[in-house]
């Protein structure tokens, strides 16, 4: 099975459909008037259909085991086919694509052996997807917006030499992810002045995203959350604060993370942690979701004060 713990639940709707053709009008007319011997067979392929949806995973090999909060199975007449729908929601990390076409593979599968007896001719057509929302696949995030993005190292260690970066340079692979590469990767030291003064040169310079990683722990050196406290503007405390929420799933220690987010200027700073895997699970809770801010911000301008600062 494919691993999704880093997925994070979202809200998913699949519709999928399946037809039923039966040989003679005289099947139709024993369907609505329920005279098929084997039992009301509507009812039993929207039962079967249900059944077909909450074990998609117990047959389906690769199939995650997942909350199945909605089923609706509908079925219309016309002509001779048997038209079945069927609606499956969850809020979970995957979609419910194969629930929903597996319960109509199922309920018209329960059509076919309850009409067989008074129709030899009854073939099942089409099993098709009709609709998926949820996931990231049908979101748009900043579009026809370029995001300038800048990676921040800040540590002692590594800007003395002492130690190799990889924390920065784990954002910088993950940002490739998202295609936001960073045109702008430095390394200094856990220094108030450093700090300020590469973040402010970076928003002077029209940098839109600006990710800094190191300082945001309980040590005494650790004053990167301050620090860029005092550059922001307009704080966005949901963003780190959803990345500690995610974080509690791997690690009871993310709540000691003191990261912080937002905007100086037009420009969204994201203070990430000094540990790779830290940098890792940070970026999963807050990416590419995180990007719709550039969306919603693209039409902003640079605020005057850092711009005189030029």
């Amino acid at each position: 099975m494919v691993n999704i713990t880093h997925k994070q639940n979202t809200y998913r709707i699949a519709i999928a459909t399946a037809e039923v053709r039966v040989s003679e009008p005289a099947t139709i007319s024993a369907i609505n008037e329920k005279r098929v011997p084997k039992g009301d067979v509507l009812e039993c392929s929207r039962v079967a259909g249900l059944l077909g949806v909450k074990n998609t995973s117990s047959v389906i090999p690769d199939c995650h085991p997942l909350p199945v909060e909605y089923t609706s199975i509908r079925h219309s007449i016309d002509g001779l086919a048997i038209r079945i729908e069927v609606e499956v929601h969850t809020i979970y990390k995957t979609g419910v694509e194969v629930e929903a076409m597996h319960g109509a593979a199922v309920a018209a599968l329960t059509m076919y052996d309850m009409l067989k007896p008074i129709d030899k001719g009854v073939v099942i057509g089409e099993i098709k997807l009709q609709q998926k929302k949820g996931g990231k696949s049908d979101r748009a995030f900043a579009p026809g917006v370029t995001i300038r993005t800048a990676v921040v190292v800040c540590s002692d260690s590594v800007a003395a030499g002492d130690a190799e970066d990889i924390s920065g340079k784990t954002a910088m692979a993950l940002l490739e992810e998202y295609s936001i590469p960073a045109t702008h990767y430095s390394v200094i030291a856990d220094d108030p002045q450093a700090i300020t003064s590469t973040c402010e040169k970076l928003v002077n310079d029209g940098y839109n995203l600006v990710l800094l990683s190191g300082g945001t722990g309980a040590g005494p050196r650790d004053i990167t959350p301050e620090t860029v406290s005092a550059i922001i503007d307009r704080p966005m405390p949901g963003i780190m604060e959803h990345a500690r929420s995610y974080g509690q799933s791997y690690t009871p220690y993310s709540m000691l993370s003191r990261g912080i987010a937002g905007f100086a200027g037009n420009t969204l700073l994201i203070t990430l942690p000094g540990s790779p895997k830290a940098v890792t699970e940070n970026m999963r809770a807050i990416f590419p979701h995180v990007l719709h801010v550039f969306s919603v911000n693209k039409g902003g301008r640079h605020d005057e004060s850092r711009n005189s600062n030029q």
